[in-house]
C-alpha cells in the first residue's frame, strides 16, 4: 500500500503506482509529492546538495515486520517539465520517477552497480508499457 502525502495543489493518481509496488514488494511506501523548493531543502539536508532534483529515496536501515519498505519524494515541477520536454503525460512521468525512486528503496544503485538498476527498470518500463526513463534515456 502507498501512503501518500501530497504537499502540492495537483491531483495525483496513486492507482498505476500501487499495481508497479505490489510486482516489487509487500511492504508499504511513504509517497511525498512536494514542490522544488521541498525537495531542495532535503536533498541539501540528506545529501549535502543544495539544489532540486526529481526523486529522493530514503530506504529503512532495518526491517521490521509491518515497517515500510521506506520513502519516495517526488517534485511535481520536474515531473511537468520533463513530461512536456519529452512530450508524455504527467502520469507516465510521474511513474518513471516512482519505479526510479523504489527500485532505490529495493537496494538498486545506478551510481554504482553494474546496470542492475538500468536492467530492472527497463523491464518494468516494458511491463507497464511506459516511455523511457531519465536513466533508460542516459544509456
Amino acid at each position: 500500500m502507498i501512503e501518500l502525502e501530497n504537499n502540492t495543489d495537483l491531483q495525483i493518481d496513486i492507482s498505476i503506482l500501487e499495481k508497479i509496488a505490489n510486482t516489487l514488494t509487500k511492504k508499504d511506501i511513504e509517497l511525498m509529492v512536494v514542490k522544488n523548493d521541498e525537495i531542495q531543502a532535503l536533498n541539501k539536508e540528506h545529501r549535502k546538495i543544495d539544489k532540486a532534483t526529481d526523486v529522493l529515496s530514503f530506504p529503512m536501515d532495518f526491517d521490521f515486520p509491518n515497517m515500510p519498505l521506506g520513502s519516495i519524494v517526488i517534485s511535481t515541477d520536474f515531473v511537468q517539465e520533463k513530461s512536456k520536454e519529452y512530450g508524455h503525460t504527467f502520469n507516465e512521468e510521474f511513474s518513471l520517477l516512482f519505479i526510479h525512486g523504489i527500485l532505490h528503496l529495493l537496494g538498486y544503485d545506478h551510481e554504482v552497480d553494474n546496470g542492475e538498476h538500468r536492467t530492472k527498470e527497463e523491464k518494468l518500463i516494458k511491463e507497464f508499457n511506459l516511455p523511457n526513463s531519465l536513466i533508460v534515456r542516459n544509456s
